[in-house]
């Protein structure tokens, strides 16, 4: 079974609740991608991908009024937001665009960030050589992906397996072999997109859930959502049921439990042509 309107679609459902369901996870990961690109005041900014907002607010204000924030997202939804979160920020803009190929002229950005959004290109090392002509030489591109997984959490995400189509079997990481399964394979991706002076840094992020109640909400509240709809909506409440199961398998308890998600963020520059 398909999602109605592809990834769009599944993003635009999951607006609502997408980061809010009180579960630190996107925050702590754009926080990480943040430091690393280091923002400065009236620089021009682009966030690719840039959901509801984990990204883009920070970098906003880090850039501030003398400069400028883009965030671009594929999801009508997330962009309507996204906007509305953000409204007293002037100096941000949100509007739909494709990650693959953004609408802007050569050499707009200073920067350009995109967290958790490259693994879900069809393309990502000809998406990442469009973001590097979006750069002006000098500028600064980040990445995150994810690394390992708490293998405790992959045994809960495996009660999805028998339904997704091929093109979801990896849908929450679309990496584990390939460019996206190790620190090397990051790092040589961006350098063949022209990118220089490239470097990883790694974190193990703790994903907390008060109760398995709260890990149901936020399987639904982001991408995972396609997993979800895979499944046909007579057999949910079975899904469902074995998620419980093997959570409490795995030591979920009434005081809460935690998963752990290693988190990489590969940044690197645009090379400083001779002459300009």
């Amino acid at each position: 079974m398909s999602s109605p309107g592809g990834p769009a679609g599944v993003f635009d459902r999951a607006a609502g609740t997408y980061d809010s369901v009180g579960v630190p996870f996107f925050g702590p990961i754009a926080a990480g991608l943040v430091a690393a690109l280091a923002p400065r005041p009236g620089e021009r900014a682009l966030d690719v991908g840039c959901g509801r907002g984990a990204v883009l607010a920070p970098v906003a204000r880090r850039v501030g009024p003398q400069g400028s924030a883009v965030g671009i997202d594929l999801a009508p939804e997330m962009v309507r937001r996204t906007t509305a979160d953000l409204a007293d920020l002037p100096w941000v803009e949100v509007r739909v665009d494709d990650a693959s190929a953004p609408s802007f002229p050569p050499r707009s950005f200073d920067l350009v960030a995109s967290s958790l959004v490259l693994f879900f290109l069809p393309d990502p090392g000809a998406a990442l050589r469009r973001w590097v002509e979006l750069l002006v030489p000098g500028g600064r591109l980040g990445v995150t992906t994810f690394g390992e997984q708490d293998a405790r959490w992959r045994q809960v995400d495996a009660v999805f397996e028998p339904y997704l189509p091929p093109s979801l079997k990896d849908a929450r990481t679309s990496g584990a072999t390939g460019p996206f399964d190790s620190d090397a394979g990051m790092e040589t991706l961006l350098a063949d997109a022209g990118l220089v002076d490239v470097r990883t840094v790694r974190r193990a992020l703790q994903v907390r859930f008060r109760d398995v109640e709260q890990l149901l909400d936020f399987t639904w509240s982001h991408g995972q959502r396609a997993m979800w709809e895979a499944v046909p909506p007579a057999e949910r409440d079975v899904v469902r049921a074995t998620i419980v199961e093997r959570a409490a398998e795995l030591g979920a308890g009434p005081t809460g439990f935690a998963f752990t998600q290693d988190v990489r963020c590969t940044v690197a520059r645009r090379a400083v042509l001779r002459g300009g």
